[in-house]
């Protein structure tokens, strides 16, 4: 019709449906987990945020009130911020990871 045998077409038009049904489940299966798109992704950023935020800021504070009533030769203050800090960021890699691997499996799974 355009002057492309029919063999061709048709392998072409298969491999586009396969990569439209593909994509059509990818979809359909994070619309059925709760996944949003862009807002998710967001949240997502808040969500990894918050946990490296709360712990560092609950040390900064520990270490505040420790330095107020016990006088010692280092700072408390900073000495708790930064491992608030570091909780906070191993914190923030597990849950990545956990969930890298969860999205890795079901792509594994749906592949």
């Amino acid at each position: 019709m355009d002057g492309e045998p029919s063999g061709r077409r048709s392998r072409a038009e298969s491999a586009f449906v396969r990569t439209v049904n593909a994509k059509v489940g990818r979809k359909l299966r994070a619309q059925q987990n709760g996944t949003q798109g862009a807002w998710s992704g967001l949240g997502v950023f808040g969500l990894i945020g918050w946990s490296v935020t709360t712990p560092t800021f609950l040390g900064a504070m520990l270490g505040v009130w420790l330095d107020r009533h016990r006088a010692g030769g280092h700072s408390w203050k900073l000495t708790l911020l930064v491992a608030g800090l570091l909780i906070g960021c191993a914190s923030a890699w597990h849950w990545v990871s956990v969930e890298s691997t969860a999205i890795q499996e079901d792509s594994d799974k749906n592949a």
